[in-house]
């Protein structure tokens, strides 16, 4: 039976890929001297059940072009291309791009006409060398560039509708923050310019190869269907930087914090008070939608 003829569970795995285990990953490790680094905040995933679940939670299907980053040596490529309809994986280490198609081909070979790998930093990659248009980016993150990453993404890609991504624990609990708390933040709100931020789960340390020193989540965004402000580079640059200014001096109020933002405390105080937004607040307070209102303020 052809995707064509699937009407109901469009995102069922077709059952077409051989997915990795704990031996299949350090084998084809040590086959190609692939040696997990810091610097690239690689940890590979070795359990099946943990990527079905991680695809599962991302909600994509046939209908779907997904961007991976960092997808290490395969084992939620696999997972991902048994579901979707392509797959556009960016790694930055030369052997585990060189490595992926033959990993897929040796696995899946029925799917293996679905995947693209750009050896390109995920940091720096632009649309035009990401072939398509990508529906969904479902990624393991490297945990030290995991924020930026995202950010960036989301901010030159916007074809991407939903993100599901796994990152370090402390950092999950920030993007998905509330405005009042103590880790609300410039992650939380960056992220809610782009759409609805929320935590979908856990994933243990008993999964990755190496163990990593940290708890891991889920995080999952969800673009605006009807984006409620103007997403271009320009205007997101000047919500970005009040943003910024608001938490460099996250304990001072606004009139204070914004200061050098607005060129003196009196002009942070007008611009605040034309927003709307008592100048005592502190930023932590404030949702994305008043970072919004003040970056328009003149």
């Amino acid at each position: 039976m052809t995707d064509a003829e699937l009407p109901s569970d469009v995102s069922a795995p077709r059952g077409q890929a051989a997915l990795l285990g704990p031996a299949e990953v350090r084998t084809l490790a040590e086959e190609f001297g692939v040696r997990p680094t810091k610097t690239l905040g690689q940890n590979f995933v070795h359990d099946a059940n943990t990527v079905r679940r991680i695809v599962a939670a991302a909600g994509v299907g046939r209908q779907d072009t997904v961007l991976e980053v960092g997808p290490g040596l395969g084992s939620l490529t696999l997972a991902l291309l048994d579901v979707v309809d392509q797959v556009v994986a960016v790694e930055i280490d030369p052997k585990l791009a060189a490595r992926l198609p033959q990993t897929v081909t040796d696995r899946a070979p029925e799917l293996a006409d679905r995947l693209t790998v750009v050896g390109e930093d995920a940091m720096r990659v632009t649309a035009d060398q990401i072939p398509g248009a990508p529906t969904a980016l479902v990624a393991n993150l490297p945990y030290n560039v995991a924020v930026p990453v995202l950010l960036h993404l989301l901010a030159e890609l916007p074809s991407i509708r939903t993100a599901l991504v796994m990152v370090q624990a402390e950092v999950a609990d920030r993007l998905a923050a509330s405005p009042g708390g103590k880790i609300y933040g410039v992650p939380s709100v960056k992220a809610n310019f782009f759409g609805t931020v929320k935590r979908s789960g856990a994933v243990g340390r008993a999964v990755f190869w190496p163990v990593p020193q940290v708890e891991s989540g889920l995080v999952r965004v969800d673009r605006y269907e009807q984006a409620p402000w103007n997403q271009d580079s320009e205007h997101r640059r000047k919500v970005f930087a009040v943003i910024d200014a608001a938490f460099a001096q996250r304990r001072k109020t606004l009139r204070a914090a914004l200061a050098t933002w607005a060129g003196s405390p009196a002009e942070a105080e007008r611009r605040l008070r034309a927003a709307g937004i008592d100048p005592t607040q502190r930023g932590e307070k404030l949702d994305v939608e008043a970072f919004v209102r003040l970056a328009a303020t003149d």
